[in-house]
């Protein structure tokens, strides 16, 4: 987790800039830390897994206007916003824009860091589940008309004898496009085929 993951901290106050690079340091996760939303966006790199630490209220552009940033530059980042006492109104407008968390200042340590470890194994998974739905989408495209017909059919739960009867070809020529199918689809099973085409929402 720790080589594929940055925890990118954005706050304008340096001493909590480094108060919690050492504090997410401590259990090993990467971290990076910005003082403005535009160093944070020179430093971040298309595809970077992890989350943000964001602080609700900087100068120049606030954090708000940062999530909305984000969005258009289509960084799909997990956001935790920092909030000082009292500003829990603007944290709810945030967690409304799209934060998974909010985590009020002064914090607790334990609670700060649980949250960003699952924050991150959360980030991590969907990247992880992405990366395979990219992949076997490239497998689909692989795949003829027919041979398409084939896998909705089988994954349908068809027998070789009613795809047949369907597509009007004979058994044997559905044995030879299911064979393909997963071949180019690299199934090893039946049960695995099912899953890719539950994957790619088919």
């Amino acid at each position: 987790m720790t080589a594929e993951a940055t925890v990118f901290v954005v706050d304008d106050d340096k001493a909590v800039r480094r108060f919690l690079e050492g504090l997410i340091a401590s259990v090993g996760l990467g971290v990076r830390s910005c003082a403005s939303a535009q160093e944070f966006f020179d430093a971040c790199e298309p595809g970077s897994r992890g989350c943000i630490l964001l602080d609700i209220r900087m100068p120049g552009t606030s954090g708000l206007e940062m999530q909305k940033m984000l969005k258009e530059k289509k960084i799909d980042l997990p956001v935790i916003i920092l909030t000082g006492h009292g500003d829990v109104q603007i944290a709810v407008h945030a967690m409304k824009a799209g934060a998974v968390d909010f985590i009020e200042k002064p914090f607790n340590n334990e609670l700060l860091l649980d949250r960003v470890q699952k924050t991150v194994e959360e980030s991590l998974r969907s990247s992880a589940s992405n990366a395979s739905r990219g992949r076997l989408a490239e497998r689909l495209q692989l795949l003829t008309p027919r041979e398409h017909q084939v896998l909705d059919l089988v994954v349908a739960g068809e027998t070789n004898k009613g795809v047949a009867r369907q597509l009007r070809i004979s058994e044997r020529t559905v044995e030879i496009h299911r064979a393909r199918v997963m071949d180019k689809m690299q199934a090893k099973s039946l049960a695995e085929l099912v899953r890719m085409a539950a994957m790619l929402g088919g």
